[in-house]
């Protein structure tokens, strides 16, 4: 997993690129509805910030502000690090840690693919826990 390109981990159906004048309000709406934790802000084709879950938590709620009237402009991570598709994964999960953060733009040229998340990590290792769990409520049933 830690070996595999970034860009195998990108999924597009998910990624949401919205104008910096975009609201939180509208932003978080987005998010929920695509059930991913940050949205791309982009001014045109260029990458000028990125907005998560965590920035709605400790810049917009934790500061009284109002969501509905607050432009991500003015509480996303401005100019966010990257990571080349070819990236691996584990290189970009190190520049997530080093730097205090759960979220990578993938970008290729100036090209935004997509974004990759720390929580990657833990989905093959979830999916195999759930399918473990589900294994052995199957053998308890047959076997009461």
């Amino acid at each position: 997993m830690l070996d595999l390109p970034v860009k195998s981990l990108v999924e597009p159906k998910k990624l949401i690129l919205l104008a910096p004048d975009t609201t939180v309000s509208e932003a978080a709406k987005r998010m929920a509805a695509k059930n991913t934790g940050a949205v791309l802000v982009m001014e045109g084709d260029a990458l000028v910030g990125i907005f998560t879950e965590r920035d709605a938590v400790f810049r917009v709620l934790a500061k009284g502000l109002d969501a509905h009237a607050t432009a991500l402009r003015e509480v996303m991570t401005p100019n966010p690090a990257t990571v080349a598709p070819n990236t691996s994964y584990g290189h970009a999960l190190l520049i997530m840690q080093e730097r205090r953060f759960r979220h990578v733009p993938v970008v290729d040229s100036g090209r935004v693919l997509g974004i990759v998340a720390a929580r990657n990590a833990m989905d093959p290792q979830l999916e195999e826990f759930v399918s473990e769990a589900r294994r052995r409520e199957h053998y308890r049933e047959v076997n009461a």
